[in-house]
């Protein structure tokens, strides 16, 4: 059973802490370098620096645990990249004095490997492009088995106590484990923990709706008419990432979804988009479902194919708010 002194929980911290420090660093010392990926989502020096040091991390204390994480090598490789490649050695060296611009990217291909029976997903910046703005964004490390979310750990640089924008300020590790409740303590010198809990709001005109400051992914014109349904009145809190998750857990939100774009209705989340974010809600006494009411199928792989969208709240209005949504089409 993995419990807050867990060694895999340990691991997590540590990992996640050492990514967050590096990314701060990255985005306080250089113009954001950027590659295009296939979805045209922006790919920093930062994203593949994250990934390369929790791969190594990984690869020393686990090293037949899978990992499961968004970025690849591939066009660091190209000799075309070779400024870039070498930008991400000079930022993980900082952390591994030993890397090379081969180990890095060995170490970030360690993130290729598939879903199996006991296995750790990674987003290595979620939020890129609120990273970008030098706004919200998180880095995200869950560990799965048996296709449920055992463990997960955020970190945010821009957050403090898991839930005030504070940005340049020490930043918070989020962690939950299943069972064990979701906790806080400083990015910078992590210390004793701080339980988090979901709010209890039952006035809906207060209801604080997390939204995304990115809308790609989500149908806007929906949670617009949402609110408008439920009668909301408080302002939306806006920001990116699974930050918002954090914001949620320690109750200084109420509610937030993710819809399908009209212009994307089959997308479906990656794994790395939701499981570190969904066990801290849980655990801080929230829930998380998809648009449909059911659980995240942690089972089919890189992408959760049999969930459309997410429902996160604080668990009182959960249920009226996928009634609403239902009736609106979504």
């Amino acid at each position: 059973m993995i419990t807050l002194n867990s060694l895999e929980t340990k691991f997590a911290l540590h990992a996640v802490q050492q990514a967050s420090l590096l990314v701060k660093q990255v985005q306080a010392e250089m113009a954001a370098h950027t590659l295009t990926k296939g979805d045209r989502s922006p790919v920093t020096v930062a994203d593949f620096a994250s990934q390369a040091v929790v791969g190594h991390l990984l690869s020393q204390t686990y090293p037949d645990d899978p990992l499961v994480a968004e970025e690849d090598a591939q066009e660091l490789r190209d000799p075309a990249q070779q400024a870039i490649l070498d930008k991400v050695t000079g930022f993980v060296r900082r952390v591994l004095p030993e890397a090379t611009p081969e180990t890095v990217c060995n170490w970030i291909d360690r993130g290729g490997a598939e879903t199996g029976k006991r296995f750790w997903t990674l987003d290595p910046i979620d939020g890129t492009k609120g990273f970008l703005r030098g706004e919200q964004y998180a880095v995200a490390l869950a560990l799965i088995v048996d296709g449920q979310v055992q463990l997960g750990v955020l970190g945010c640089p821009n957050l403090s106590n898991g839930s005030q924008f504070d940005l340049g300020g020490p930043g918070s590790l989020v962690v939950a484990v299943r069972g064990q409740g979701a906790w806080t303590t400083s990015l910078v010198q992590p210390g004793t923990l701080a339980g988090l809990k979901a709010s209890r709001l039952e006035d809906p005109r207060q209801m604080r709706i997390l939204r995304s400051v990115e809308s790609g992914h989500t149908n806007v014109g929906q949670v617009d008419l949402l609110a408008e349904n439920l009668k909301v009145e408080a302002e939306p809190v806006l920001m990116d990432s699974q930050a918002k998750y954090a914001v949620l857990a320690a109750g200084a939100g109420d509610l937030m979804v993710r819809l399908l774009s009209p212009d994307k209705p089959n997308y479906r989340e990656k794994i790395w988009d939701q499981a570190a974010g969904s066990i801290i809600i849980e655990e801080a006494g929230g829930r998380v479902t998809d648009l449909d009411g059911a659980p995240f199928d942690f089972t089919t792989g890189r992408s959760l194919l049999n969930n459309r969208g997410v429902v996160a709240s604080n668990g009182v209005y959960h249920a009226v708010a996928l009634q609403t949504l239902k009736e609106l089409g979504a």
